[in-house]
């Protein structure tokens, strides 16, 4: 089901949190709304199902404008980052209620709760009670209980931000497969750029109650069109060096170190504002573009080791290498950039 979001507008009293926004959603695809807190993601959810009416704009599903229809007559599932189950229900009963209110037969709920339960690996626990779950059994019998509807739409709020690091792994995989098993249209709310990148075939970034940018999380990663989007995904996150645009090249601030501009990219008038912006990866011991520093955190991440190296300006590269590369804290390093993966910024913070 393609859901197609036309210069929707929401406000609350006299706050214009949404203004115009469009977005069209493919039939079957994943997509996450990403972004910090308060950026409209979750408003952006929530006028889809229904909870929220629309100030402006028009809402289609496929060719069917569902503006001004009730959230009950929307076929969508929804589930919520504290999985809203009913605690005096087990959970054959808590998946089987939307079935209920349908008020369809006893043989046909029998046959879609047993279907549902075996997709999302819970068939087991259908006489339990929630309180006799783990963190992510429930939040697979809510994802049972939105999907047990057969609904057009699956919209996920936040739905993994109560599980552990583990769990979260588990389900996040989980997820994506019923998705893509099902062929639903799915929507992911997240503040986790991981979970956007690792789940979904598109992320829209949102700032400000704006789409900043619209791309396949490989795409976004390598291109970003803003600082802002190049600091939101990347973990190790992306380190930025501050300077400005000096003789055809970019002076690092407080500092006589002055590093050539990379091919294709245009120089903004000499003196303007610039940022470069490096990922751990591309700051690496064997890259030609040597810097100076001295090695001022280690982290060991298991297969890898991150290191911070403080430049002789007060500024920090961060390099992510395999474990056994032996540099320890204080060591004086030179180690180098890769000269065509850095990401230039202007002063407006747009990618140059």
């Amino acid at each position: 089901m393609r859901i197609s979001i036309e210069n929707f507008t929401k406000t609350f009293g006299d706050t214009t949190v949404i203004k115009d926004m469009s977005l069209e959603i493919r039939s079957g695809e994943m997509l996450a709304l990403l972004g910090p807190s308060g950026c409209g993601k979750s408003t952006t959810l929530f006028a889809i199902c229904g909870i929220h009416r629309m100030n402006g704009g028009r809402l289609l599903f496929g060719d069917k404008d569902v503006t001004r229809v009730s959230s009950q007559k929307r076929n969508v599932g929804v589930v919520f980052q504290n999985y809203a189950l009913y605690p005096h229900m087990n959970v054959f009963d808590n998946i089987a209620f939307p079935l209920k209110v349908r008020k369809e037969t006893r043989s046909e709920i029998d046959r879609k709760v047993q279907e549902i339960a075996n997709l999302v690996h819970i068939g087991e626990l259908l006489h339990r009670k929630p309180a006799q779950l783990s963190g992510g059994q429930q939040q697979r019998v809510a994802l049972a209980r939105a999907l047990v509807r057969e609904p057009d739409i699956l919209l996920l709020d936040e739905p993994l931000a109560n599980l552990d690091a583990k769990l979260r792994l588990e389900m996040r995989s989980e997820i994506r497969r019923i998705q893509q098993q099902t062929g639903i249209t799915a929507v992911l709310v997240t503040h986790d750029q991981v979970e956007a990148m690792s789940m979904c075939d598109r992320i829209a970034i949102m700032d400000s109650g704006k789409i900043v940018q619209l791309s396949s999380p490989k795409e976004m990663y390598e291109d970003p069109t803003s600082d802002f989007v190049a600091g939101f995904l990347g973990n190790p996150p992306i380190a930025f060096l501050e300077g400005k645009a000096a003789g055809g090249g970019f002076r690092l601030a407080n500092s006589e170190i002055t590093l050539p501009v990379p091919s294709g990219i245009t120089i903004p008038d000499h003196g303007a504002a610039m940022r470069f912006g490096i990922r751990p990866e591309f700051f690496q011991p064997n890259n030609g573009l040597k810097l100076n520093g001295k090695i001022s955190f280690v982290e060991t991440q298991g297969r890898e080791e991150l290191y911070d190296v403080m430049l002789e300006n007060g500024a920090v590269l961060r390099s992510i290498q395999s474990q056994g590369a032996g540099h320890k804290l204080g060591d004086e390093v030179s180690w180098g950039i890769a000269e065509d993966r850095i990401l230039a910024f202007g002063p407006d913070g747009r990618r140059l």
